[in-house]
């Protein structure tokens, strides 16, 4: 029997930035027979708008609720005034699709690049210029991933991503949904307590 557990996720998704130490001891606790995929959301498209105002107050309102919610959560509120932000995530989002043609072992390493660049050190992710130098400095071959990152199948990964995700009951970032059986569970989850999503995993594999 398949049992999979998928992960919905945006890289530029504060909750799933909140979320990450517990997705990692989560991902240490699983059942051996539990295969882990992740799956990219996609939260906002490309858009070379600036944010409008009430956006940046909202985003900056949530990132001071998360750090209040879940202790040891931390942002550079820097970025605000460095950076010109843009409500657009597709393009961090193909990133981490031109790291994973680069080799799977890329994949999360490019998607903590991009949180750390983006809430710890006051970069813009939504900046094609911000990406490349993030695959630079994880060793990255430049040339091949600023030609993968906006190529039409780099794109055509990420629509087809994000359709799979709606498809088995994706509702936000982060998702986690187990498929087992051939059945689709989206399970509940704490910011603070991986047991929470371990139990109910190990409570759907033992049903008949």
């Amino acid at each position: 029997m398949s049992i999979n557990l998928y992960y919905v996720h945006d890289p530029m998704c504060s909750w799933c930035w909140a979320f990450r130490p517990v997705y990692g001891q989560i991902i240490d606790a699983l059942p051996a027979q539990v295969k882990v995929k992740t799956l990219l959301g996609g939260l906002a498209p490309d858009s070379d708008e600036p944010m409008p105002q009430e956006m940046r107050v909202f985003l900056q309102d949530t990132w001071k609720k998360i750090a209040e919610r879940v202790p040891g959560t931390h942002f550079n509120f820097d970025f605000w005034t460095r950076c010109q932000p843009r409500r657009s995530t597709y393009p961090a989002c193909r990133a981490v699709i031109a790291a994973r043609l680069q080799g799977g072992r890329h994949e999360p390493v490019m998607i903590r690049a991009i949180q750390e660049a983006y809430y710890l050190r006051a970069m813009n992710p939504s900046d094609d210029e911000t990406l490349v130098l993030l695959a630079s400095e994880l060793g990255l071959n430049r040339e091949a991933f600023a030609l993968a990152l906006n190529n039409s199948e780099t794109q055509r990964q990420l629509e087809q991503e994000i359709a799979q995700g709606r498809s088995i009951g994706a509702e936000g970032f982060p998702s986690l949904i187990l498929e087992c059986a051939g059945s689709y569970h989206r399970l509940r989850y704490s910011y603070t307590d991986p047991t929470l999503v371990v139990a109910q995993v190990n409570e759907l594999i033992r049903q008949p």
